[in-house]
């Protein structure tokens, strides 16, 4: 049965290949134009090879064969759709471990979410001159302030600096060294030139994103247990 199920495919193959020899001139053959019948000629012949191939590797066990042949066909499948819709894939790991992990952020294009803390803080983590920089929100803060292993994460000269800004803080009026970073990134959000300050050695405990890189952005707001920041397109 197998043998002349084989001889049968054999022949219609054959016959397909004397007609596109036929009648290639013509351009037609039916319905298909003659680089699509032959396209379609190709693709049946590599079936039918790789029907045979798995057939005479299988002969004793059908079973076993078309096993194997659906288990590949669905490797090949999720492999297809993983790849057609890595980007919405992408989203929904980042959304859920910005849920899971303080401080991550889960980034779409120009929209960034970031979830509350414990503490009911928004600690997020910022990229700041090439150097991984966790901050907190503090909208009071009228510009990013960087604690002193920020700010040498960040590459900037400590030994140069100079603290002549006064700032007012929770525990009193103190001074800040000025600088202007050459990027800060949230995400997807990427500001440049940013005006930031440094705090003395051992007056701050985490660095703050404040007013100078949040007022750069088209918009942001708190809803709910999320902070979303949206930058211009």
């Amino acid at each position: 049965m197998r043998h002349r199920l084989l001889w049968i495919l054999l022949i219609g193959l054959g016959l397909s290949l004397v007609i596109l020899i036929v009648r290639h001139d013509q351009g037609t053959i039916g319905a298909l134009s003659s680089d699509d019948f032959a396209s379609l000629t190709v693709k049946i012949a590599f079936l039918v090879f790789l029907g045979g191939t798995v057939l005479l590797l299988f002969r004793e066990s059908f079973w076993k064969a078309f096993q194997a042949v659906l288990f590949w066909v669905v490797i090949a499948l999720v492999l297809a759709l993983g790849y057609t819709y890595r980007f919405e894939l992408k989203t929904v790991y980042d959304r859920i471990m910005s849920e899971l992990v303080p401080g991550r952020v889960a980034s779409q294009g120009r929209i960034v979410e970031v979830a509350r803390g414990r503490a009911g803080e928004f600690s997020i983590n910022t990229q700041v001159n090439g150097g991984r920089i966790p901050m907190v929100l503090d909208t009071g803060a009228t510009a990013v302030v960087l604690t002193q292993e920020a700010a040498k994460a960040a590459g900037l000269p400590l030994e140069i600096l100079s603290y002549n800004v006064n700032v007012d803080t929770a525990n009193g009026r103190t001074q800040a060294a000025s600088v202007t970073l050459d990027r800060i990134g949230v995400g997807g959000l990427v500001e440049r030139s940013v005006p930031a300050l440094v705090a003395r050695p051992g007056q701050l405990r985490t660095s703050l994103l404040g007013m100078t890189f949040l007022n750069r952005l088209e918009s942001w707001e708190v809803r709910g247990d999320k902070l979303i920041m949206r930058g211009y397109p």
